[in-house]
């Protein structure tokens, strides 16, 4: 056995300056190891040997690349490319945009860690008209407002929490609480970052989605990234130009909608409603956790766990959790059952639920009939009759924009405004939401949805979710199972020596 490091990603400036070193290198690229890993199938030299002949022969391997991407159809080569891209100054609501994409990877900075500044973006759509001198107005007032309110929260969550305050190490702990519910009167305008990761196959999706997008920023970030990334390696990015798909295909569906919906009514939805799952669930996963566990065909199993008594079938799934520690996901049995949530939530809950990759989720306009979010601690301070003062106003903004410029008027809703969510998930992915959002250190807002996600979900499958909540309750909700806590440290000693070892 013989494993070799075959590259991974270093800082683009360190390239530079090795460049500047030992002269230009055509090499450095990664279509190097998109045209060697796609010959591996027909070359029967080992694979570093390929990796060699590729890094002497770029223009051939470009040339191969093409001819396999687009030729032979084999997009999946085009995945070994991988790529880091700073981006920079662009609005939080193309932020949404950007963020759809889920084989990618994304670390955006936080409005809950970082005092906001008047950074916003004006989009193109309302620049130099009559719109901007308003939208800019409108903007400024809601940041003196950013600021007032966290000036009062800050001096809240202090009192409230004087032990913490005590200590001057949670001081940031507790100004991120008042950054975190002061956010909710921001402009999706406002600028944000974001490191993303990306192979180069869903890198061309991103820009041949971007290509095809009515937004300006979009467009233009579109360019931007493309710019960066053809000189690099211009054999892996073809299918980059918008298309018919793309670009029509939304538009069409919201015309045809229009006919079909001739007198919509609304009103009277739950903040969460489980409006869809797989029926039968419970015995579904023992099934498939039988499944796994014999030689049987998927239809005797569910037999013969429809069959057990419930306290039987309850052993299955406890079996399937005994050894689950609180960092580990439940087994992949539990994908076989889907649920589909419809859910208003506010732009700030959105901004976190999307992360949530491996979930289906597809969203509506921001609507002003589903009202906006409003933080308790704002209530708490006595400051909500000054935010809808503030909420009043840029819903007239909006209205305004919306005439004119109706994609451009989004920019000026807040992070308190709310837009309506579908969201499919597995019951394993769920767990995952639960886990992570449930507990105690999860902003408030997620924890409050996802909470009445796993509500509902237990509703229909008590036994597949008998386990989930939040990392901080996971010892007493195994206890409450097997009545003991579960013994993790051996479990996780060699990682916590490893850590101590390099004095992290």
């Amino acid at each position: 056995m013989k494993v070799y490091l075959a590259g991974y990603n270093i800082d683009a400036t360190i390239i530079k300056e090795l460049e500047g070193k030992v002269g230009k290198r055509d090499d450095l690229t990664p279509e190097v190891l998109s045209a060697a890993y796609a010959r591996i199938s027909r070359d029967s030299r080992p694979i570093n040997e390929i990796r060699a002949t590729s890094r002497s022969e770029v223009e051939r391997s470009r040339r191969s690349n093409s001819t396999i991407i687009f030729k032979m159809g084999h997009h999946s080569v085009a995945e070994h490319a991988v790529f880091n891209l700073d981006i920079l100054g662009v609005s939080r609501f193309a932020m949404e945009e950007l963020e759809k994409f889920r084989l990618c990877s994304y670390t955006e900075k936080s409005q809950r860690y970082i005092t906001l500044n008047n950074d916003f973006v004006i989009p193109d759509e309302i620049k130099n008209t009559p719109l901007e001198k308003s939208f800019v107005a409108m903007i400024k007032e809601q940041n003196m407002m950013y600021s007032k309110l966290f000036d009062r929260l800050k001096e809240h969550v202090f009192k409230a929490n004087d032990d913490l305050a005590k200590d001057s190490k949670n001081h940031n702990l507790l100004e991120g609480w008042a950054k975190e519910d002061a956010r909710y009167i921001t402009a999706l305008a406002t600028q944000s970052q974001v490191g993303q990761t990306i192979n180069a196959r869903n890198l061309e999706l991103v820009l041949r989605r971007f290509a095809s997008h009515p937004l300006c920023e979009i467009k233009q970030l579109g360019r931007a990234i493309y710019e960066q990334i053809e000189p690099v390696a211009p054999s892996i990015i073809i299918f980059h130009n918008e298309n018919d798909r793309d670009r029509k295909t939304y538009p069409e569906l919201k015309e045809l909608a229009s006919q079909i919906i001739v007198k919509p009514v609304v009103g009277g939805q739950k903040q969460v409603q489980l409006v869809e799952f797989t029926p039968d669930g419970d015995n579904v996963i023992a099934a498939a956790l039988l499944h796994t566990s014999s030689n049987l065909p998927f239809g005797q199993c569910k037999d013969i766990v429809s069959n057990l008594s419930q306290a039987k079938r309850a052993e299955i799934f406890k079996t399937a959790w005994k050894n689950i520690q609180f960092y580990d996901s439940v087994l992949r049995e539990f994908e076989y059952v889907n649920l589909t949530f419809n859910v208003s939530m506010s732009s700030a809950c959105f901004g976190q639920i999307k992360r949530h990759r491996m979930a289906t989720i597809t969203a509506q306009e921001y609507d002003l009939s589903l009202g906006v979010t409003i933080p308790e601690t704002i209530k708490e301070v006595g400051m909500e009759s000054d935010f809808l003062e503030i909420v009043k106003k840029t819903e007239e903004v909006y209205l305004d924009i919306k005439k004119v410029a109706p994609l451009a008027a989004p920019y000026i809703l807040t992070n308190a405004h709310r837009k309506r969510v579908l969201i499919k998930v597995n019951a394993r992915e769920l767990y995952h939401i639960s886990r992570l959002r449930e507990d105690t250190h999860a902003q408030w807002d997620i924890q409050n949805i996802s909470r009445e996600m796993t509500d509902a979900a237990k509703g229909v499958m008590p036994l597949v979710f008998g386990l989930s909540g939040g990392k901080d309750s996971y010892n007493q909700l195994y206890q409450n199972i097997y009545g003991q806590m579960p013994d993790v440290t051996e479990a996780i000693l060699p990682g916590v020596r490893k850590i101590n070892n390099q004095g992290v």
